[in-house]
C-alpha cells in the first residue's frame, strides 16, 4: 500500500528573520604606520605613565636646583643632618623636620629653614644635591641612546649588509670585547684616567653598543634580500644607499625599542659604579654615590636614602615601562596579537 501524499499548510513554514544576524561592513580609515604606533602607544596606560614621569623627573632635574638658595657642594656645618621639612607642612606627621623624635630645627634654633629633603651629615642640601645627581642619570641615559644608534647601529648594518670576511671579521671582534666584564674596563680606565664622566662614557663607548649591533645584524639579515632592496641595486644604487635609505626605515621601529631598553642598564651601570666608589667623585653627586653616602648612616637617618632611591627606582622602572609600550607599538608582529 503506498502512504497517501501528505498536504502542507501554509503555516507549516515561516521565514527566519536575519534581521539580528546580519552583520554591516566597517569602514576603517586608512592610518599611517606612525600614526597607528601612536594611537597603539597612548592605549597602552603603563607605558604614558612612564613617559609622565619620565617627563616630571626630568623637568625637576632642570628646575629643581634652581628653587634651593644651596648648591650642591655648599656645606654648613650647622645644618647637618636636618630631617626634610616644608613650609606649611610643619603639623603634619612627614616633613615636618622630626626625626627620631626630636627636632633639630627648633633645637638649633633654625626657625625659618627649611630643607624639602632634608641634609646630610655635612649640611648639604639634599634636595639639590639629588637632583643634580637626577641630571648625571640623564646624561647616561641620553650617552646610551646616542652610542647605540651611532656606534652600534651603524656597525651592526655594515656587519649584516656585507656579511662573507668582513662579517666574520666584524663579529670576532665583538666576541672579543663581550668576554671582557665591563666592571673590568671601568676599572682600568680609572686606574689610568681619573673617576668622572668622561671614564663612564668610555666605558660604555667600548662595550656598551654590542646588544644593538647584534640586534641590527640580525634585522638587516632578515632583509637585505629582499625584492624591494634587490630592485634598488639593479638600478644602481650604492651599498651604503640601500642601507640607510631602503633598509633602516624598514626597522627603525626594533633599534629604538632596542635603545630604550638599553636606558636602564646603563642608569643603573653609573649607580652601581658610584656606589662602590668608582664614580663621580666629590663633591660632585649621582644618585648612586648618594645612595652610598646614605648607606652608611641609614640606621640613624633613614631619610637620607630616601629621595636618591625613590627617584632611581621611579626612572628605571619609567624607562622600561616606555620601551615595553615602544615595543607594542613600533613592533609590526606584536599587532597580529
Amino acid at each position: 500500500m503506498s502512504n497517501p501524499a501528505q498536504a502542507f499548510e501554509p503555516t507549516d513554514f515561516q521565514l527566519a528573520d536575519n534581521a539580528a544576524r546580519a552583520q554591516v561592513d566597517h569602514t576603517y580609515s586608512s592610518d599611517s604606520f606612525w600614526k597607528d604606533a601612536f594611537r597603539r602607544f597612548t592605549a597602552n596606560k603603563g607605558a604614558v605613565f612612564g613617559l609622565i614621569v619620565i617627563l616630571i623627573i626630568t623637568a625637576f632635574a632642570i628646575v629643581g636646583p634652581m628653587l634651593s638658595d644651596h648648591t650642591y657642594k655648599s656645606v654648613n656645618i650647622r645644618h647637618k643632618s636636618l630631617a626634610p621639612r616644608i613650609e606649611g607642612f610643619e603639623k603634619l606627621p612627614v616633613f615636618n623636620g622630626v626625626a627620631n623624635g626630636i627636632n633639630s630645627y627648633k633645637e638649633k634654633g633654625l626657625d625659618n629653614v627649611y630643607y624639602p629633603f632634608g641634609t646630610d651629615t655635612l649640611g648639604r642640601d639634599l634636595w639639590t644635591r639629588t637632583w643634580m645627581g637626577t641630571r648625571i642619570s640623564l646624561y647616561i641615559a641620553l650617552i646610551a641612546v646616542a652610542i647605540d644608534m651611532v656606534i652600534g647601529m651603524g656597525y651592526g648594518l655594515i656587519s649584516g649588509y656585507f656579511g662573507g670576511a668582513v662579517d666574520n671579521a666584524m663579529q670576532r671582534f665583538i666576541e672579543i670585547l663581550s668576554g671582557i666584564p665591563n666592571l673590568v674596563i671601568v676599572t682600568l680606565l680609572i686606574v689610568v684616567l681619573k673617576p668622572g664622566l668622561v671614564t663612564i662614557t668610555l666605558a660604555l663607548m667600548i662595550t656598551g653598543w654590542i646588544g644593538m649591533s647584534r640586534v641590527a645584524r640580525a634585522q638587516i639579515l632578515k632583509l637585505k634580500e629582499q625584492e624591494f632592496v634587490l630592485a634598488s641595486r639593479t638600478l644602481g644604487a650604492r651599498n651604503f644607499a640601500i642601507i640607510f635609505k631602503d633598509i633602516l626605515p624598514n626597522i627603525f621601529g626594533q633599534l629604538i625599542i632596542m635603545s630604550m631598553f638599553s636606558i636602564p642598564n646603563a642608569i643603573f651601570t653609573e649607580a652601581f659604579l658610584a656606589f662602590i666608589g668608582l664614580g663621580i667623585p666629590q663633591p660632585m653627586a649621582s644618585l648612586g654615590s648618594l645612595i652610598s653616602e646614605s648607606f652608611k648612616s641609614m640606621t640613624i637617618y633613614p631619610y637620607m636614602i630616601v629621595a636618591p632611591v625613590v627617584v632611581l627606582a621611579l626612572l628605571m622602572l619609567s624607562f622600561n615601562l616606555l620601551a615595553d609600550g615602544l615595543k607594542d607599538a613600533l613592533d609590526p608582529k606584536m599587532k597580529e596579537m
